[in-house]
Parts: structure tokens; C-alpha cells; sequence
């Protein structure tokens, strides 16, 4: 197919799926050949992107956050040489998954250690880990417990759920450990585990977490990281005058991710970090779509400072660029600059706001005001 569209969006969040924002926009562009590659960047909507894009659904049930059953999905397909699993964090151990108020000091991601195991029990040989949308500040502890790993209290019993049980954490054995498969870890999150910029100070608030819950939470993935380096052979943290300092794995770019899960990943699972928008546009086959395109149109809820980091609009665009072909975005809101979008590879990007002022419209009516600005965008951009 050549002169054709793709249509390369992430979800608009609270409003539409991103399998949902390309088929708004294609209804929108009028007799033209698209293709509908919806992508995600490692975070919520990633299950969806891919199986969109030809990866099969599965279903089962693992724990909540909370310790609730809950039912979560991941995708699978086979590729040459590996059965591959897409897991996304937040379909097990999401703030979404709560059945009421954050839990900070408890919440687990036991769940997605045990979307994992069926994995991998169902034949997946290669674990893509999404992270993002986490309830939980736990290290990645209960993810790692789901997979064979012994979290030890000095009494030599087993860790109880939740970031604020890790202070007592003495010893970690790992001999049991679920094996045989790689996991890549997609996320575009550069914090460190410990620190001003860790996962309990920088997301902790998010998650419901007070000022003496984040002290809690700190203290208990330092207390993870210092054992995990002195019992499992890694150079996890160094103590120094009785400071645990991000060193080693938990001071590597990632380790603070999802609560920490980006640390437990890298220590336990011998994960690899990539990019998330880039390795998750390799897996929907992007290179090979966008050959011969006349247009790329991408986007995402709100186009912000956040989305010239290297969220998913600027990835697509990236991407697009090694092609030469142009990228427009479609939007709920922007608050960044023509100037600045067109630096970051998109040569206009188009807001829900700029036909409907009412937010609130814009949410409730998300898909025809897609189709509208799809219009303009098939006027001004699109030969016939």
C-alpha cells in the first residue's frame, strides 16, 4: 500500500482506548487507505495496543494490589525463535485495580509476578513488561515473591504484602526462583530507586502515600536494596556513617519505575531496560507500516511538556522521521507551542479543545470530536 495514513495514537485517558482514538480518526479522514497501528508506551493501554496490532488476549485471575482477586490480561504471540508475552504492570497492580482508597504501605505487585508465571508456565519464553499506573511502592517485592523468591524477615518467615514490610527484610533466597525465560522491560521512567528523585519521593504522593508514609516506604526499599546486595550477590546499595545510598542496580536509570518493580525486575529477573515507545513501535512491525505513507497521524490525551520527554507522540515521530514521512497529532489538550512540536519532529498537532472549549464535553464526547478535527487534518494535510 503506498499514499496510505497511518494512524499510530496512544489512549486518551478517561475518554478512549487507543484502538478506539484510530478508529475515531480513520471514520474521520473519509475514503482514504489507512492503516490503524494503535501503541502505547509501556503503560496503561499497552495489552490493548498490541492486541490490536495481531497479538492474542489472555485472561486469568491474580492478585490485586490490595490482595483481592481481580481479573487481568496479558498478550501473546509468537515471533521466530520466542513465544513472546506482553505483561502490562497496571493490569494486575494498578491504581485502577483498587477496590477503594490507595493502600501505599501494603499494596503489592504480587499480581504481576503471577501474570508472569502463567506466561511463562503457558509457554512464553520472552516477558515485555510495561510499566506504569502503579498502586504499589513495593520494589518490585511481591512480584518477585509470585516467581519463587523468599523474602526473610530474622525470623526466617516470609515478608507480609507492601513497600512499609521491607524494613524488616533480612534475607532473600532466590534459589527457587520460576526460570527459563528473558524480560524486557519497557519504560520511558529515569528515576532511581532511592533519593529525592526515587520511586517512594517522586511517586509515593501519587499513590496516596503522606510525607511519614514516603519516610516508610524509603526506609523499606533501601532496607531491599542493601540486602538484596549483601545476601543475593548484587551491588544493590552501599551503607556508609548508616546512609543507604542508590548505588549499583538501585541507582541505575529505570530501577525507581513503578514503585520500584523497574529495581525488583533488574535484580531478581535479570531484566533489560528499553525505551518503551521504541521497543513497543518494533513489536506493532511500525518500520514496515509506515513504508511508503503519505501521513503519520499519532497522539495522545494531553500534549504537554511531559510529551517532548519522549512520550509516545514524539517516539512515533522519531520513528517516522527515518522515513520521511510528515507526523500530525490529534489531542484532547496541548499547552505546548507550535515551535516546540515542530522541533520534536510533528508538524501540527490538533486539540479536542479547539472545536469544544468545555473540557468536560470533550471527555464525554471524545470520538465524534476526533472525527471533526480528522476532517480538518484529511483538508490540509492529505493529497487525493
Amino acid at each position: 500500500m503506498t499514499g496510505h495514513v497511518v494512524i499510530a495514537p496512544d489512549k486518551f485517558r478517561g475518554s478512549l482506548t487507543s484502538p478506539e482514538v484510530a478508529a475515531h480518526v480513520a471514520a474521520g479522514l473519509g475514503n482514504v487507505p489507512v492503516v490503524e497501528l494503535p501503541v502505547a508506551d509501556g503503560g496503561d493501554g499497552t495489552v490493548d495496543a498490541v492486541v490490536a496490532s495481531g497479538f492474542t488476549r489472555v485472561e486469568t485471575e491474580v492478585t490485586g494490589p490490595a490482595g483481592d482477586p481481580v481479573t487481568a490480561s496479558y498478550a501473546v504471540r509468537n515471533e521466530p525463535g520466542a513465544r513472546v508475552a506482553v505483561i502490562e504492570l497496571a493490569e494486575a497492580s494498578g491504581l485502577r485495580r483498587l477496590p477503594g482508597d490507595p493502600v501505599p504501605l501494603t499494596a503489592t505487585s504480587r499480581g504481576t509476578g503471577e501474570l508472569i508465571a502463567h506466561a511463562v508456565r503457558h509457554g512464553a519464553t520472552r516477558i515485555v513488561l510495561g510499566l506504569g499506573g502503579s498502586a504499589c511502592t513495593d520494589g518490585g517485592a511481591g512480584m518477585a515473591q509470585a516467581l519463587g523468591v523468599r523474602l526473610l524477615d530474622a525470623a526466617g518467615d516470609d515478608l507480609p504484602p507492601g513497600g512499609a514490610a521491607l524494613r524488616d527484610l533480612h534475607a532473600v533466597d532466590a534459589s527457587g526462583r520460576l526460570s527459563g525465560f528473558e524480560v524486557i522491560v519497557a519504560s520511558d521512567v529515569d528515576n532511581p530507586l532511592l533519593g529525592p528523585y526515587g520511586a517512594a519521593a517522586v511517586y509515593g504522593p501519587q499513590k496516596g502515600a503522606s510525607p511519614q508514609d514516603v519516610a516508610v516506604l524509603e526506609a523499606g526499599l533501601a532496607r531491599l536494596a542493601a540486602v538484596a546486595a549483601h545476601t543475593h550477590g548484587l551491588a544493590g546499595a552501599a551503607e556508609h556513617d548508616g546512609v543507604v545510598r542508590a548505588m549499583g542496580v538501585a541507582g541505575r536509570p529505570g530501577a525507581g519505575a513503578a514503585g520500584g518493580v523497574g529495581f525488583g525486575a533488574l535484580t531478581f529477573l535479570d531484566a533489560e531496560i528499553r525505551p518503551g515507545i521504541g521497543y513497543l513501535l518494533d513489536l506493532v512491525e511500525f518500520d514496515r507500516h509506515v513504508e511508503g505513507a503519505q501521513l503519520v497521524i499519532t497522539g495522545e490525551g494531553s500534549i504537554d511538556e511531559q510529551t517532548l520527554r519522549g512520550k509516545t507522540p514524539v517516539g512515533v515521530a522519531a520513528a517516522a522521521a527515518k522515513h520521511g514521512v510528515p507526523v500530525v497529532a490529534v489531542c484532547g489538550r496541548r499547552t505546548v507551542g507550535d515551535e516546540e512540536l515542530r522541533a520534536a519532529g510533528i508538524e501540527a498537532a490538533y486539540a479536542l479543545t479547539d472545536v469544544e472549549p468545555d473540557v468536560r464535553r470533550c471527555m464525554a464526547e471524545a470520538g465524534p470530536l476526533l472525527e471533526r478535527l480528522a476532517a480538518r487534518i484529511a483538508a490540509g494535510h492529505l493529497t487525493t
